[in-house]
């Protein structure tokens, strides 16, 4: 590489935009700019650098092994820059954190951080999925999340901090009238021979369904196809009339119309929980929210693995 003078932090972030996502529309899309205009600024980056960071295909992008070297820096660069534009905000600014559904336990860690630090102002924010909320704190749109941080792809861990918060144990929303429905608990054998629904499909939920393909491989049990994305409840009752299939969820998930939640067990099957975030991040809501997270943890025995449970073998929780 050339030696770079004065780099615009701004091709730094579509560098790292396209090596995360190795694809050039989307890396667009997460940074809200045109799709020539995310070009333009990675050719002048190469420029700069005087180095080829992307093979570039009709079928795929890959880095080269200078754009493999540079992606840890250009991480630690972005971090400083957005350290040092934060210390100058005069006061901390808001935190956004993505609770992924509401009523969920991580809303309970949101809601002690925010009595420990009344004063700082901790915005929930409600979407679903933790890779599509790794890809938007890597981005700076978004300060923290929650979920399986092993399942997300090595590229977006590279940039990210976890702690681990719950072992968290799973359930299956079943339609009202199941012939399941009238169980306490639900054995997994019992699924047998049916489709669940786990996310397969969306794009923001990639790490939820590979857990769901894990726990079902050799049991009977089937990914249900992907299909549309349901918001709000009504539409979830209409859909689940609609086409009665189980969805794959954890014993917090809040109460649905139409639909009946049933723990898991024989195994019971644990969907490890923790809290995500841009490494390098300082901010006094993300240490409200940390020792929230390890109060709550330590009250509830969050971190205590039921014996008998399941989980992958090779499952990383994340540490920081």
């Amino acid at each position: 590489m050339a030696r770079p003078n004065d780099l615009d932090p701004r091709l730094l972030r579509a560098f790292v935009a396209v090596a995360e996502e190795l694809h050039f529309t989307r890396a667009a899309g997460r940074l809200f700019v045109a799709q020539q205009a995310l070009s333009r600024d990675i050719r002048r980056l190469e420029r700069e650098l005087g180095a080829e960071l992307f093979v570039r295909s009709t079928r795929q992008v890959t880095l080269t092994p200078d754009g493999e070297r540079l992606l840890p820096y250009a991480h630690a660069v972005l971090t400083a820059h957005d350290t040092l534009t934060e210390a100058f905000a005069g006061g901390p600014r808001p935190l956004l954190v993505d609770l992924n559904s509401a009523g969920l336990s991580h809303g309970r860690v949101l809601d002690r951080a925010r009595a420990l630090a009344p004063d700082l102002e901790l915005m929930a924010r409600f979407e679903s999925g933790l890779t599509g909320a790794a890809r938007d704190i890597l981005a700076g749109r978004l300060d923290a999340s929650f979920g399986r941080y092993g399942g997300l792809a090595p590229a977006l861990r590279a940039g990210l901090q976890a702690q681990f918060v719950r072992y968290e144990p799973m359930a299956v929303l079943l339609p009202e009238g199941d012939p399941l429905s009238g169980l306490a608990e639900v054995p997994l054998a019992a699924l047998a021979g049916r489709q669940v629904y786990a996310g397969a499909g969306n794009d923001r939920t990639p790490e939820w369904t590979d857990l769901a393909v894990r726990l079902f491989a050799g049991r009977g049990i089937t990914v249900a196809p992907p299909a549309p994305l349901v918001v709000g409840k009504e539409e979830f009752r209409r859909v689940m009339a609609k086409s009665p299939t189980p969805v794959l969820a954890v014993v917090d998930f809040p109460a649905m119309p139409g639909s009946v939640l049933r723990p898991l067990v024989d195994p019971v099957p644990l969907s490890p929980m923790s809290l995500v975030w841009r490494k390098g991040l300082r901010h006094p809501g993300l240490d409200a929210l940390r020792r929230a997270a390890a109060e709550l943890a330590a009250e509830e025995g969050w971190l205590v693995r039921p014996p008998g449970s399941w989980l992958p073998e090779d499952e990383l929780l994340g540490g920081a």
